[in-house]
Parts: C-alpha cells; structure tokens; sequence
C-alpha cells in the first residue's frame, strides 16, 4: 500500500508498469536497456479513491489522461529502472495529493457602501480642486 493522505492508500496492483527505451543520459547502455518506465493508473474505475477525489484528478492529469480515465505518466529521468519508477510513483501520489484537497468555497460577491461611494467621489473632487489651482495665474492682460 501506498500512502497517500491519512485517510487515502493506494495498492499498488492498481499500478501497471512498462519498461521503453529511453532517450538522453545513459551511454551504451541507452540502446540495450529499457530503463524509461511508462506507468499506468485507471483514477475513473479505481477503488482506493473516493468520488469526489477522482474527478478532481481526472482534471488535473490533463493531457495524461485518456478517454478511458486512464492518467498515463512517463519517467525518464534517471539511469535505472528503479529510480524512474519511483518517480513515476512519486509524481502520481503528488498529483493525487493535490486532488484530495478540497476546493475553496466560491467568492462572494459584493457591492461598496453608498458611503464608500461617496467618500470616493469626494476625495476625486478635493484631488481635482487641488490640481487645478496649480496652473499659471490668470491675470489681467
């Protein structure tokens, strides 16, 4: 089991690994050894989430989604299988993470105060006399 939040653990038979070839760092070895991980985890049919969770998830994950609900996340940055799977790993349970928080409550929307409206209005009015006495006197010419 993966913990994920106190009240949210993940089992890990709901994982599915591929192992690709991966790109970048690696040497000779980059052409002969699968060491790029391609993780697959089904959030829409997954028993481990409550509902709520699971839509918000299904949102977050994006472009990682696919039409079947399934979040597919690929980890190449590390040398070895291992290490890119727990990435794979670790990022999932960030994502979850982030999906188990509650959304906050929608704003309220509100109007100023008539008396807010006129102290505005009046210190527009009192900043524009005082800018207006600063021109060049108008005498007599």
């Amino acid at each position: 089991m993966i913990p994920i939040t106190p009240a949210i653990e993940l089992d890990e038979s709901e994982l599915e690994f591929a192992f690709i070839r991966a790109s970048g760092p690696g040497g000779q070895n980059v052409n002969k050894v699968a060491t790029a991980v391609q993780m697959r985890f089904d959030a829409r049919r997954s028993p481990s989430l409550p509902n709520d969770v699971s839509t918000r998830l299904q949102k977050l994950a994006g472009s990682r989604l696919t039409l079947d609900g399934v979040i597919v996340i690929a980890a190449n940055r590390h040398r070895t299988q291992e290490r890119n799977k727990a990435d794979a790993i670790e990022r999932l349970v960030e994502l979850i993470r982030k999906a188990a928080e509650p959304p906050p409550p929608p704003r309220k929307k509100t109007k100023p105060s008539k008396a807010a409206k006129a102290r505005r209005v009046d210190a527009k009015t009192r900043r524009g006399s005082v800018k207006a006495m600063r021109g060049r006197p108008g005498g007599e010419d």
